[in-house]
């Protein structure tokens, strides 16, 4: 059920943004807020604000690994090393994107 309401709001949102974005002309001449500026600082804090919680998320499962089986937790460790790198990972592709696009 949850898998169906996520795919049902990406669809929602592709069918309410993608008309304005076919519709839209050139950019206007007059000179208005830079939204890539604006919203690459929404996404920035959004990345980080998950890998935060991914993070802290992993590390809680990992403690209570370890604590149930202490006999595991050098292979936990190892794999709370590499989630923990493929998390961080999002927020540095984030930041990559964001610097690229913000000149």
């Amino acid at each position: 059920m949850k898998r169906f309401a996520v795919v049902l709001l990406v669809i929602l949102a592709v069918s309410l943004f993608a008309p304005a974005v076919f519709a839209a002309d050139e950019a206007p001449a007059t000179a208005g807020p830079n939204w890539v500026v604006i919203t690459a600082g929404f996404s920035m804090a959004i990345a980080s604000a998950a890998g935060g919680y991914a993070q802290a998320k992993a590390s809680a499962a990992a403690s209570e690994g370890m604590a149930r089986n202490p006999g595991a937790a050098k292979a936990i460790t190892n794999m709370l090393i590499l989630a923990l790198v493929l998390i961080e990972s999002m927020a540095l592709y984030t930041f990559a994107t964001m610097f690229i696009r913000v000149k």
